[in-house]
């Protein structure tokens, strides 16, 4: 395998890969579309308020209550206009 490979690896199947060093910290190679998501999502639960809403947020989802709404309705329930 040459490092040619192994990023197309890293990219194509959204894998992490740690390189390993004698007597230093590893390394961990991520495709940058990956690593953007990782922190999007730490920033997102950083909060534990805002935490708490998306997680009761994706719970409700999960329930029978949950019912799917159109742009149009959501918009016309929020009051904002097309």
């Amino acid at each position: 395998m040459n490092l040619a490979s192994i990023l197309d690896q890293v990219c194509d199947e959204s894998q992490i890969i740690v390189i390993k060093r004698r007597n230093q910290k590893n390394v961990a190679l991520i495709a940058e579309d990956e690593l953007s998501s990782l922190l999007e999502c730490v920033y997102l639960l950083r909060s534990p308020e805002n935490a708490q809403r998306l997680f009761r947020s994706l719970a409700w989802t999960q329930t029978e209550d949950a019912t799917p709404q159109t742009l149009a309705e959501l918009k016309e329930e929020l009051g904002i206009e097309s």
